[in-house]
């Protein structure tokens, strides 16, 4: 009987769990994996930094409902080098499988090269951490650690291979066993979907957030037919972004801190009451709370919910939609969302000025009503925000279209996902522009991975917005401590690196002028970088969340 090695039993396992792509940077510990993705045709992608491979990987997922990314890293610096995209994922519920290189099993605890307690590092950020050592159990433990990574509410996994597990040869016979990346859809109980209805029945000015577990659930066709049917006002937070269309009557996204300063009840669909929404701190005392999510430990968290609904986010709603027709309940909210979408008007016309702002250096926000327009034009592209000011910025101008059609780091607030994420949203969505918008700062966390871009085909364009500084950090510590030190940059020609790695690159300090530099970048073929100079604005008019 022939026999086979553990990469070639690993990609098996990948192949029949539906994975396409493994990113990956190259090391001794993991080079069995390589083999075997060859033989079972998946591809590989790697790039210039660990932290980037497991970024990728978590915007695989992202971009890839249904699926798992995955990631291998080599032993030592190659794994602690990955900890941050692991703990980004953790904090973002992304379901991914990171391979991690370690040294023999026949010489543990003896010292081998990059030998460490990687499974001690990584544990407290994933769902599943363990070591293989017999190499015939390696798919039943890929089996095992997928289904981890996407039960309940989703994340990491981690599998540690040593090299000599993984170079080791068995018989070619071992099975490989069924792997589902989608997990059972589970229904919450129906008398507390009743009392969520009771509580809507006598309210009069609720609104609804949509967040991340949103997504996860699969559940934006559900939670629509239940905000079209009742005419709540609704705003979305984390990965909610685009689960509502922006044309939807009843999406609003410039009024929230006066709906949440008048609400008598809130629907937290998958949202949680984290520093985002001021840890259920803005809600009005005295507003019922229904919280939606796919895990009971959930509910309640930061303020006491009066009901919860607890399973797949999409037969939530189908329940509630269920119920209303079975009771004949009518709920009309329509009245109330008008009265929101007047002051979203005014918000809209209050900012107006700086959208057409021609000063120069650039007026941030006019360099977002820029890339918005120019966006239009690209059908239906997919956004990357990495950076503090400039993406908070551009969350408010650019709409998002569609779901999946903006992606940024989530809760963990991590920097340098931008070309990481880009790398996985323009190989999974070979027909789509993507677009990724930088602070500065962002950008010389991972920038290099242009590289990647370029020897991959990868025409995926960024636009820097350079003021020369960690904006987000200079106008408070400027404020309170009368300092600015440690937060400023050069106004670099991040241009130029782009174009020595063999990309493209475009250098803009008027707003004229950045319209015809993106379609030039757009034009090129290449992945391109669009530096444009903004204003470096040390006015501090607000606080930090934490």
């Amino acid at each position: 009987m022939s026999t086979v090695h553990g990469g070639k039993l690993a990609a098996r396992a990948l192949k029949e769990a539906g994975v396409e792509c493994v990113f990956t940077l190259c090391g001794g510990h993991i080079m069995p994996l390589y083999d075997g993705c060859k033989e079972e045709g998946i591809r590989i992608i790697d790039v210039r930094h660990e932290q980037a491979a497991v970024h990728a990987a978590d915007a695989w997922a992202r971009c890839n409902p249904g699926k798992i990314g995955v990631a291998a890293i080599t032993a030592g610096p190659g794994v602690t080098d990955g900890v941050t995209g692991i703990a980004n994922a953790w904090r973002a519920n992304s379901p991914i499988l990171v391979f991690g290189g370690q040294g023999p099993f026949e010489n543990l605890r003896r010292g081998s090269l990059q030998e460490m307690d990687h499974i001690g590092v990584v544990r407290p950020i994933t769902k599943f951490a363990d070591a293989i050592y017999q190499t015939h159990r390696i798919p039943e433990y890929i089996e095992l650690a997928i289904r981890h990574a996407v039960s309940g509410i989703p994340g990491p996994a981690y599998l540690e291979i040593p090299m000599d597990i993984f170079m080791g040869s068995v018989e070619d016979e071992v099975t490989i066993p069924r792997i589902r990346t989608a997990p059972p859809r589970l229904s919450p109980d129906r008398d507390a979907v009743r009392e969520a209805l009771d509580l809507l029945a006598v309210a009069e000015r609720p609104m609804l957030m949509a967040g991340t577990s949103v997504k996860w659930s699969n559940a934006s066709e559900a939670m629509n037919r239940f905000i079209g049917e009742t005419h709540m006002p609704t705003y979305t937070n984390g990965m909610g972004r685009g689960t509502v269309p922006p044309d939807s009557p009843e999406f609003l996204n410039r009024s929230r801190r006066d709906a949440l300063q008048q609400i008598d009840c809130i629907v937290l669909a998958g949202t949680l009451l984290d520093f985002r929404m001021r840890f259920g701190q803005t809600i009005p005392a005295d507003a019922k709370i229904i919280q939606l999510d796919m895990d009971a430990t959930l509910i309640g968290q930061n303020r006491q919910t009066d009901v919860g609904l607890v399973g797949n986010l999409a037969c939530s709603f189908e329940m509630l939609l269920e119920e209303m027709k079975n009771t004949g309940s009518k709920l009309d909210f329509s009245a109330w969302r008008d009265q929101l979408r007047e002051i979203e008007t005014a918000a809209e016309a209050k900012v107006q000025a700086a959208l057409d702002s021609d000063e120069s250096p650039v007026d941030p926000q006019r360099m977002c009503r820029e890339v918005r327009d120019w966006l239009d034009t690209l059908g239906q592209p997919i956004v990357i925000g990495d950076g503090g000011d400039i993406v908070a910025t551009a969350a408010k101008i650019i709409p998002v279209k569609g779901e999946g059609a903006w992606m940024d780091p989530g809760p963990l607030g991590t920097l340098g996902v931008g070309m990481p994420f880009g790398l996985a949203a323009q190989a999974s969505n070979p027909d789509k522009r993507v677009v990724i918008v930088y602070g500065d700062g962002s950008f010389g966390l991972n920038g290099f991975e242009f590289d990647t871009a370029v020897r991959f085909n990868l025409p995926i364009i960024g636009i820097v917005g350079n003021d020369g500084a960690w904006g987000q950090m200079m106008r408070p510590q400027g404020a309170m401590y009368g300092s600015v030190d440690g937060t400023l940059l050069n106004f670099t020609r991040y241009d130029k690196v782009v174009e020595a790695l063999g990309g493209h690159g475009e250098f803009v300090e008027h707003p004229e002028d950045l319209r015809p530099a993106l379609e030039r970048a757009a034009a090129s073929g290449k992945p391109a970088l669009v530096n444009v100079i903004i204003r470096q604005d040390r006015e501090y008019s607000g606080g930090i969340y934490v």
